[in-house]
């Protein structure tokens, strides 16, 4: 197999690399497979470039992988001079706007992507997930729900990937149409998803500001995760109700369109505003202390309650909504198709899913004489709402176990995304802020600016290094307290990822 969804698309991009200098901008963990998968599959050569210098390529082995697989390495500071090549595969964090990169396509070379390449040539049922917030959770639990039900069927196998760090493309001729491929998409990744590059069944979790320090302005961030639902296969949309942003995209859509919307305990029969029957909209709610879906039609409404809330092992609110997300995506019938899932298979997860590392994690509840002390780790709050959102689920589970407000560590690089709302939710549901990384004044001039802050009833501490800031936090906390991480920042003034910051901050508490 080598022809999924679009044939005209895959075709036209296959004639390119068969026989054509192929050209991959960056070595990171997609580009690697490809390739060698370039080189594979009748690649006249394969050049990589990469801003690393070669003494950093040597060191880390990748120039010796490069070699072995038979491609070219550009690396260096100049590393796009006279970029050229048939096809060019950009990594993520590649802007398609480079001067290099525009010259490129003016002499005749296309772009494209590992993930635009997966998406043509799979025969699966592609499910993609994106949203600012939310996407490694619900990606994670919706591909848990449909291998439940693949299991319990004996039909198909489920590949979960993409921005969530496995690259898909080693994969493809292995996947067969029982087949699913639950894949997380960045607004990077779908900057330039072209037409041939077409989801099965896409959510948008929410859409808020993010990331503003690459996308030139909000108009691009939102028009890039658009870009999720407009391939030439209708898909079915999976849209958050409340949000402003994805009310607009859903009005758009010519398919159907699933609502899912956050407030708790909504009446029976509860459809939102923007549902529309016409084009065979559902909707998933909350309701009597259950998660429904609603199929209306022409001749009434069918509620079918699919989970109790109360089953769901992951605190905070976002994280009913996630669930609600992942049901949208697998219990849903389309085009008279049956739903790939059941009520049955949501639960099963619900019973034993306690969440992905990092997200709220957990890492040591400390044994006190006056009570225990809790480390939590939220080193994904790479922006301002997540780490709102991280805040409203510990009050939550302070409020229930009768705890104070929290310690909050924030900080780190900012992505040109106002932090007020963080300021205003730090100054309602913490009870002490260490602020550290790059954007620690920042954070600290919108909380002297926030009309609720008070530094006698919210003690702030300002220590620009990183780990000093989290061993400093963690020295604070005395019995009952809580220790949260939930930087509201990116990690790269003093890690690689947020999984090195994370890992770091478990290293410390586990050391206490």
């Amino acid at each position: 197999m080598l022809f999924g969804g679009n044939i005209l698309h895959t075709h036209i991009l296959f004639d390119k690399i068969r026989g054509g200098n192929c050209t991959v901008l960056g070595y990171g963990v997609s580009n690697r497979p490809l390739v060698e998968w370039l080189m594979a599959h009748g690649a006249k050569s394969v050049t990589v470039r990469d801003k690393r210098d070669a003494a950093a390529m040597e060191r880390e082995g990748d120039a010796a992988r490069i070699a072995a697989a038979g491609a070219s390495l550009i690396c260096g500071a100049q590393y796009l001079e006279g970029l050229a090549g048939d096809v060019i595969f950009r990594s993520p964090g590649f802007r398609p706007d480079l001067p290099e990169i525009k010259a490129a396509l003016e002499a005749g070379a296309v772009l494209t992507s590992e993930m635009e390449l997966f998406l043509a040539l799979t025969e699966a049922t592609v499910v993609g997930i994106s949203g600012s917030d939310g996407k490694t959770t619900t990606t994670t639990l919706t591909s848990l729900i449909l291998e439940t039900a693949c299991k319990r069927t004996g039909k198909g196998k489920v590949y979960r990937g993409g921005n969530i760090g496995t690259p898909l493309l080693p994969f493809v001729e292995e996947m067969t149409a029982d087949d699913y491929a639950v894949v997380e998409l960045s607004s990077f990744q779908l900057q330039t998803m072209g037409e041939g590059a077409a989801v099965n069944r896409g959510a948008l979790t929410n859409v808020s500001p993010n990331h503003l320090n690459w996308h030139t302005d909000m108009e691009e961030y939102v028009s890039a995760k658009a870009h999720l639902l407009s391939g030439e296969i209708a898909p079915l949309a999976v849209l958050n109700a409340r949000n402003e942003y994805t009310r607009v995209i859903g009005q758009k859509m010519i398919s159907p369109v699933v609502w899912f919307t956050g407030e708790p305990d909504l009446p029976a029969g509860y459809l939102p505003d923007v549902l529309n029957v016409e084009r065979g909209d559902m909707a998933v709610y909350e309701g009597e202390g259950k998660l429904l879906l609603v199929t209306p039609s022409d001749s009434g409404t069918s509620v079918q309650p699919i989970l109790d809330v109360s089953r769901i092992r992951l605190p905070g609110r976002h994280n009913v909504e996630n669930y609600m997300t992942a049901i949208a995506l697998t219990c849903t019938a389309l085009s008279g198709k049956e739903s790939p899932a059941e009520p049955r298979d949501v639960e099963a997860v619900a019973d034993t899913f306690t969440g992905v590392p990092h997200r709220l994690e957990l890492v040591r509840e400390q044994t006190c004489p006056g009570g225990a002390i809790r480390y939590y780790n939220g080193s994904i709050d790479s922006s301002p709402s997540r780490s709102v959102a991280a805040l409203n689920a510990m009050r939550e589970l302070n409020a229930r176990d009768g705890r104070r407000d929290p310690i909050v560590i924030c900080g780190g690089q900012d992505k040109h995304v106002p932090f007020t709302p963080l300021a205003e939710a730090l100054c309602r549901m913490a009870g002490r802020v260490v602020l550290t990384g790059e954007a620690r004044g920042q954070i600290l001039d919108a909380l002297n600016a926030c009309p609720d802050f008070d530094s006698e009833k919210l003690p702030v501490t300002v220590i620009p290094d990183y780990r000093e800031a989290m061993e400093a936090a963690c020295r604070m906390a005395t019995d009952g307290d809580t220790v949260l991480l939930s930087p509201a920042c990116t990690s790269f003034d003093a890690f690689k990822n947020f999984e090195e910051r994370g890992e770091a901050f478990r290293r410390i508490v586990l050391s206490l």
